[in-house]
């Protein structure tokens, strides 16, 4: 079974995780996902801001129903104007209408 962070993958192979989440998710043998978004060249971002695909995988997730635990790992900067249980509400919110 595979526990696999989306955001470092991307970063770490300069390429998204989409197709391993496919390959695994198959084969029966993806248990957990960390999600957060990353750029290619290593900076950590809100979702959506960067190269991890994160609602794509979200989506891919939901139409193969696959039994798959998602836990959002907040790692970006939190802005000043705003504090850690507001960004988690915010990528929340990104994954609900990532799935909407």
């Amino acid at each position: 079974m595979s526990n696999l962070d989306i955001g470092h993958y991307a970063t770490g192979n300069v390429v998204s995780a989409l197709s391993l989440v496919e390959e695994l998710g198959d084969q029966g043998r993806l248990l957990t996902i960390h999600l957060k978004d990353r750029t290619f060249d290593g900076k950590t971002v809100p979702f959506g801001e960067g190269d991890a695909q994160v609602a794509e995988i979200l989506r891919l997730i939901k139409q193969k129903k696959w039994d798959v635990q998602c836990d959002i790992e907040l790692e970006y900067p939190v802005p000043e104007d705003s504090d850690p249980i507001k960004e988690v509400s915010r990528c929340v919110e990104f994954c609900k209408n990532a799935l909407s």
